[in-house]
């Protein structure tokens, strides 16, 4: 019985955020920890009634304290290009490249100096744990298809596919064509690198299914791209004996940009979202019997 689109759209959730989704604090500590001790260094600056001089004595003794630096303006490259009426600096705080003047010339007219000589902060781990909390933003629309991936995962591990090795993450078009001796040169990928997807599985009846997964909680071009490419996949992958293309795809942005779902929706039979996922529609799509176990493990 053919699927009603509009009654599977409404079915789309608003957020799959789960409690580490907002802040990946491991990663801030982390990245905080790298350079805890050049931190430290640097807080004796604060404030100083000498600072420039301090500074200099600082790195002619502790050179590596100059990696910590471009944190503290919310910058993760070693090199900072600075340009000025009378001339082009491109600072590299790995290895010094100018006179350790024109060094406390970047402290003193960035701000830092004065950040530091004036008390402004207390202590600069603190201060750098603060900058990679708001930095670690920036990650939160990677963490979301890391979250959906994850969430399509767990499915995959109910379904007893972990127990009987018949899944696999992150398999290129190529590894598909020799693990599993089939031919997938019908999928082009509309020219671009080789195709990967994000999960490979082996169902009933021993049909491939590979898939990708993804999580839209807003609108943007980037919706109508995915559908129209994996529109295209599901037209190459319809005439592959044994092969066939999943879509896992979720989220409220789909709403502004139904219309291109659809078309994709009409072709493609695998289309499905959490909520599918929920109601066990990979019953339909693997095989839990014994014989499967081990199969393709060796080949």
């Amino acid at each position: 019985m053919k699927r009603n689109f509009d009654l599977w759209l409404s079915s789309m959730k608003d957020s799959i955020a789960s409690w580490t989704y907002y802040t990946d604090f491991n990663k801030v500590y982390e990245n905080v920890s790298k350079i805890k001790i050049e931190l430290n260094i640097l807080n004796s600056l604060i404030g100083s009634k000498n600072i420039e001089n301090e500074f200099k004595d600082i790195i002619k003794q502790y050179p590596n304290v100059l990696k910590a630096i471009p944190i503290l303006l919310a910058k993760r490259e070693h090199e900072i290009k600075v340009n000025t009426n009378t001339e082009n600096y491109v600072f590299n705080f790995i290895k010094m490249n100018y006179s350790l003047d024109q060094y406390v010339l970047f402290m003193k007219n960035s701000g830092l100096f004065d950040l530091l000589q004036n008390h402004i902060i207390n202590n600069l781990v603190d201060y750098v744990l603060g900058i990679e909390v708001g930095m670690d933003t920036n990650g939160r629309k990677n963490r979301t298809g890391d979250v959906m991936e994850d969430l399509v995962e767990s499915f995959l591990i109910k379904a007893g596919l972990v127990k009987n090795k018949t899944y696999f993450k992150e398999m290129s078009k190529s590894e598909i064509e020799k693990k599993f001796n089939i031919d997938l040169s019908n999928i082009s990928n509309n020219g671009k690198t080789e195709k990967r997807f994000n999960f490979v599985f082996v169902g009933a009846m021993d049909e491939i299914y590979a898939c990708e997964c993804n999580f839209y909680g807003s609108s943007g071009s980037k919706l109508n791209e995915t559908t129209r490419s994996y529109k295209t996949l599901a037209i190459e992958a319809k005439d592959i004996k044994n092969f066939n293309f999943v879509w896992f795809t979720d989220g409220i942005g789909w709403l502004d940009a139904k219309h291109n779902l659809e078309e994709t929706f009409d072709i493609l039979d695998n289309l499905y979202n959490l909520n599918d996922l929920e109601n066990g529609v990979l019953d339909n799509l693997v095989s839990f019997k014994l014989h499967l176990e081990g199969l393709y493990q060796n080949k």
